[in-house]
Order: structure tokens, then C-alpha cells, then sequence
């Protein structure tokens, strides 16, 4: 006989049928907890590191083909995982340069196949290290950049950093625990504007002082909610993997692999290195033959340092943790004459007969209605960012760059008066950058925030 059955079997005094029905939800209650269903603020999160520093020479990307001599420091995937009861997100930081879009879409392809997690859910961001091997098709990159891109594809490499992705997400799903999530605010003055401009009014690849900078560091916190111990640091700053300059031959996560060994030694937990709009801000270090001279260690004070006293200063955790993803699509016209890659062409649109437009996804994340964290495939300028984050509805806006392949530059229309480097690599027209802007402030202001409210 079924439980439901006893309660109804025979005449209840009105004390006996409160009892009875006390029982039966406590019954209720203690099935649910044992049980293996999550709900909706049931936070749990994991963190792997997998370590992808090839064993033999590869071609290193950032800068003109050249091969590696040997290594400087390890290069790793930093895989997070969120569960908040109802779907998991994967965040990745991979110290390397850049990834195709089509790269990305092979990837987020395999890891909804392999693990259920949509690809609005799946977030692959590199640091952008100057010093890493190539992974994948050269993708946009070749349009610029051919003579770069002579020699064959390395397919081994590639193999070995999604395997190793694969595991690291089927490991973190196995480890997911309880925890806790803070969130706040640093500040570093590690990077600086490289669109150095003499009395000419041309820019080119140096230093420049007076421009436009973003010396904010977003930090999410994640604490295991039984001992309260650090889980995972991330970590989102906007600055060029460039301390190491084209002379150098030894693979090195550069800045942000040296800053986030450096965190997690102090700190006793991984640390995700996700670099932010840093299309147009160097290190203040920058393009250096080799570690020493570029003093890559000193950032262990200038950048790593800050992020420790801003991990420090959270003091606030939450357990009931929400968040809603979704991703936006924005047009913009061709570059007149450029030469689109043909295995980019899920990322262009025919407008008309004569007009073809770049689709360029932008990703947002948010978590419980107070952090905002859009990304997108763009090598952006600090400005655009800058100028969402301040008008941004979310207390916390982040902005994660060099997430989910690259498209290329995105200037600011300002900026395209001076050309230089950054203008003859961007696929964009000069407003396109503004136009952005405009778009991705207001997905956040309506849709995004009303999705939170709906779900």
C-alpha cells in the first residue's frame, strides 16, 4: 500500500490528521534532500587545470611565424564550472593567442554532444599570450597576415588542447561541490594605451600616457560553502600578453601566466586569467627579447598583487546563486576590398547584392541580477567597454574579450583619424565600433535584464 493510501484508510481525529500530514511533508522533505535533484540556488561549482605545454618545437602565434626553442613556464587550460540547479556554464581561460571562430564552433559542437552544455553555456576565452603555440585554422588572421600562415596546420597540437579541454570539463562535472560566489572590484596600474602617436598625429605600436585606459580588475570569488576555503579566483583585466616580444623563442603564458601562478601560490587556489578590451592597452613592459629584460616578474606586484587585496576585500558570499546566458547578434558592414575567409562564412550575412555584413555574436551571463559579464570575439578597444560598464543597469559589468574566437579589431571611430596597426587589421568600417557599443547597452538594459526576471 501506498504511503498516500494510509493517510486516507480510515477516520482521523482533527489532532490525528494534523500529525498525519506533518509527517507526510517531513516524509516528503526528507525524500527531496536525499534525492540526486538540484534546484534553482543550489550552487555548486568545480575548477580544473589541465596542462596543455606541447613536449616538442611548435610554431608560436602573436607575432611572425617562428618556432619554439624550448619553455619558459607551462601553459594551461583553467576551467570553471557553475551549476545553479537548472543548467551548468562552463567558463575556459586558455593561455594562448587567439582561436578562430570555427575553431571554437568545432570545440562548442563536441562539448554540447559530449555534455549536454548548450553553447551559449560554453565560454572559450584566451589570454591572448603572444608566446603560445597555434591552435587551429589561422581564421581571420589570414586575411591580414598571409605570409604568416604558409606552413601547415599543426592538427596534432590542436587535438591534444581539446582533448585536454574535453577531460577537464568531464572531470569538473564530477567534482562539483557546494560553494559560495563573491564578487568586487580591483585596481592595477599594469597596462597602459600603446596607441603612441608623434606630432605627425599617426599612431603606431608604443606607449602613449594620455590615452584612453581600462585599469579595473573584475573578480569573482568562489569559496567551498563547508569550510569556506578559496575554490577559484577569475580574474578580468584588459592587457596585451606582449612582454615578450617576437625575439622570444620559449613558450610562456607571458603576463597573465606568470600572474596567475602567482595567485594561486599565495592564495592556495586556481586562479582564471580573462583578458578584457585590450585592443589598444599594452603592458607597461612591452615587446622585450626575453623575460628578464621585460621585468615579466614584477607583475607579480603590479597586476598580481592587486588582484589578491581585491580577493581579500570580498567579504560577502552568496549560495543562492541564479544566472541567465544568452547571446546577441550583431551586424555590421564589410571593410570594403578585404577577402573574407571562406571558412568564416557562418560569421557573414548578404545584406543585399552589394552590401555583405559580419555577424559578430556577443554572449552575456547574467547571476543573480546584479552581475552582468558580456563577451564577444573582438580585439576591442577600452573605450567601448569603459563606456558600457558606466552606463550599465548591473552594478558589476564585465566585459570578457578574445572569448569564442576573433574577428579582429573593433576601433573607435575616433581612433580610425590616426590608422596605424590596429585599422589595417579590423574587418569593420569606422563606425561599426560605436554602433557596437550602442547594441550591446541595449541588450542589457532591456532584454538581459528582463530575461532574469522571467526565468
Amino acid at each position: 500500500m501506498r504511503f498516500s493510501q494510509l493517510i486516507v484508510a480510515t477516520p482521523l481525529r482533527s489532532d490525528q490528521k494534523i500529525r498525519s500530514i506533518v509527517v507526510f511533508f517531513v516524509l516528503v522533505l526528507v525524500l527531496l534532500l536525499s534525492s540526486q535533484i538540484s534546484f534553482a540556488g543550489d550552487f555548486r561549482a568545480a575548477v580544473v587545470k589541465e596542462n596543455i605545454t606541447p613536449k616538442v618545437s611548435k610554431f608560436l602565434l602573436g607575432y611572425g611565424a617562428r618556432q619554439s626553442e624550448g619553455v619558459l613556464d607551462s601553459i594551461y587550460h583553467q576551467i570553471l564550472l557553475l551549476d545553479d540547479g537548472q543548467s551548468i556554464f562552463a567558463l575556459v581561460s586558455t593561455d594562448i593567442c587567439l582561436v578562430s571562430p570555427a575553431t571554437y564552433d568545432r570545440v562548442a559542437k563536441l562539448v554540447e554532444q559530449k555534455f549536454g552544455i548548450a553553447r551559449t553555456h560554453f565560454w572559450w576565452s584566451v589570454t591572448h599570450t603572444h608566446s603560445a603555440p597555434e591552435v587551429g585554422g589561422p581564421g581571420l588572421p589570414a586575411a591580414f597576415m598571409g605570409e604568416r600562415y604558409t606552413h601547415p596546420i599543426d592538427t596534432s597540437y590542436t587535438d591534444l588542447v581539446t582533448s585536454k579541454l574535453l577531460d577537464g570539463i568531464e572531470r569538473g562535472i564530477r567534482e562539483l561541490s557546494p560553494a559560495t560566489l563573491g564578487v568586487g572590484w580591483g585596481h592595477s596600474f599594469a597596462n597602459i594605451n600603446r596607441r603612441a602617436r608623434d606630432i605627425d598625429d599617426i599612431a603606431f605600436l608604443g606607449l602613449n600616457p594620455d590615452g584612453p585606459v581600462d585599469r579595473k580588475i573584475g573578480i569573482l570569488k568562489i569559496v567551498h560553502q563547508e569550510d569556506h576555503r578559496l575554490m577559484a579566483t577569475v580574474a578580468n583585466y584588459a592587457i596585451h600578453g606582449t612582454v615578450l616580444g617576437g625575439q622570444n623563442l620559449l613558450i610562456s603564458g607571458d603576463v597573465s601566466g606568470v600572474v596567475s601562478n602567482y595567485v594561486e601560490e599565495r592564495s592556495g587556489a586556481p586562479m582564471l586569467f580573462i583578458n578584457g578590451a585590450a585592443g589598444n592597452i599594452a603592458p607597461i613592459y612591452s615587446v622585450y627579447p626575453d623575460a628578464r629584460s621585460g621585468r615579466l616578474n614584477q607583475f607579480r606586484r603590479l597586476l598580481g598583487d592587486k588582484i589578491l587585496k581585491a580577493n581579500a576585500e570580498i567579504l560577502h558570499y552568496e549560495d543562492q546563486v541564479s544566472f541567465s546566458a544568452a547571446e546577441m547578434e550583431f551586424l555590421t558592414p564589410v571593410k570594403e576590398g578585404l577577402k573574407w575567409p571562406e571558412n568564416l562564412n557562418d560569421y557573414l550575412v548578404d545584406a543585399t547584392a552589394d552590401v555583405k555584413m559580419i555577424k559578430v555574436p556577443a554572449r552575456f551571463l547574467n547571476i543573480n541580477d546584479k552581475i552582468a559579464i558580456w563577451a564577444s570575439p573582438l580585439e576591442l578597444f577600452c573605450e567601448i567597454s569603459n563606456e558600457v560598464r558606466d552606463r550599465s543597469p548591473f552594478p558589476y559589468t564585465f566585459y570578457y574579450g578574445y572569448t569564442n574566437g576573433w574577428l579582429g579589431y573593433m576601433l573607435t571611430e575616433e581612433e580610425w583619424v590616426y590608422k596605424g596597426y590596429e585599422p589595417t587589421v579590423s574587418p569593420f568600417v569606422p563606425n561599426a565600433g560605436a554602433k557596437f557599443g550602442e547594441a550591446v547597452l541595449s541588450y542589457l538594459q532591456s532584454e538581459l535584464k528582463s530575461k532574469y526576471l522571467n526565468q
